[in-house]
């Protein structure tokens, strides 16, 4: 069994933008908590929170497509 590159740099790749994710999403966050009164505080909550939700969802994607470059597919039997 041999690790498949390209298929890990493409796991690496989403590991990458889910650490930026990791560090935008709080920001977004915070500055929304900081500007209660504003009018789009609304929008840039819900923002911060997508942002969230989707650095945490890369992450398992990008976990996942790095194990299956290192093991292989999974194959079911059924």
């Amino acid at each position: 069994m041999r690790t498949d590159k390209d298929i890990l740099v493409k796991g690496l790749k989403r590991l990458a933008y889910t650490v930026m994710l990791m560090f935008l999403a709080p920001l977004v966050i915070w500055q929304a908590f900081k500007n209660e009164g504003h009018p789009l505080y609304w929008p840039v909550l819900i923002l911060g929170i997508l942002l969230a939700i989707t650095a945490i969802g890369m992450g398992f994607k990008g976990i996942a497509t790095i194990m299956e470059s290192l093991f292989g597919k999974k194959n079911k039997q059924t």
